[in-house]
């Protein structure tokens, strides 16, 4: 009778064809089910700060983010909402003051705005010449009352997005200012969206803005990519990406 394997040498005898398979592999011997080579996949480097040592001045007291403007030299609005008020007025007071303020500057309105406002006629439309758009009244408060949304446009290109409420006290507050290029408006609810393109023409940047009740403004709270598609006729349809 065979004697049995002592417990210890059955162990190692097992271990036997583990440990050839494992030598075969790092060897580079596998068949076509076993690991392969991806070659040199390079060097992962780690992010490189710029102009670290280099840092932004605090901003003005009348460039902080955050607060409503109130446009002065305008009377209490007639109504609770924006209804009623001439838009033309609103965004000459707005314009002028910010104008005086930075001295031309350009850090609160730009310099172009005077200038263009200058086109603009007493007539209820601000007369053929004049660069601002039409109003659009709209609530974006969710408080019933109904906001100014303007635009005036500096040349073919850049534009000034202006959005206005009358403030518990009557006065006119500006809650919103933007400069840039606007691709497109869009207003649902209490949100605002502004469509600009960006350097890569397959993108356009939407910054969606939305009602603070505390800061009693609008505040963007998201900063997407739409990717665009031009079809065959031409014509560019833009729908959300996953960039």
């Amino acid at each position: 009778m065979r004697s049995p394997v002592p417990r210890g040498r059955r162990r190692g005898v097992l271990a036997l064809p583990v440990l050839a398979a494992m030598l075969a592999v790092s060897a580079g011997c596998s068949d076509v089910e076993g690991l392969r080579s991806d070659g040199d996949l390079g060097i992962v480097h780690a992010p490189q700060t710029l102009w670290k040592n280099v840092h932004p001045a605090p901003p003005a007291a009348d460039q902080k983010p955050g607060t409503a403007t109130v446009v002065p030299g305008l009377p209490k609005a007639p109504g609770p909402g924006m209804r009623g008020v001439n838009p033309l007025d609103v965004v000459r007071a707005d314009v002028t003051a910010s104008a005086r303020q930075d001295g031309g500057t350009g850090r609160l309105v730009d310099p172009r705005a005077p200038q263009r406002l200058a086109l603009c006629t007493q007539a209820v439309d601000g007369g053929p010449d004049c660069p601002m758009r039409p109003s659009v009244l709209h609530d974006v408060t969710g408080n019933g009352r109904e906001e100014l949304i303007t635009a005036l446009d500096l040349d073919g290109r850049d534009s000034e997005l202006r959005v206005y409420t009358v403030q518990d006290d009557g006065a006119i507050a500006r809650i919103l200012y933007r400069r840039g290029v606007l691709e497109g408006v869009e207003v649902a609810a209490e949100h605002l969206a502004v469509r600009e393109p960006t350097s890569n023409p397959k993108y356009v940047s939407v910054s969606d803005y939305v009602w603070d009740p505390d800061a009693k403004i609008l505040n963007l709270s998201q900063l997407t990519l739409d990717e665009c598609r031009t079809a065959k006729d031409g014509s560019t349809g833009c729908s959300p990406s996953r960039v």
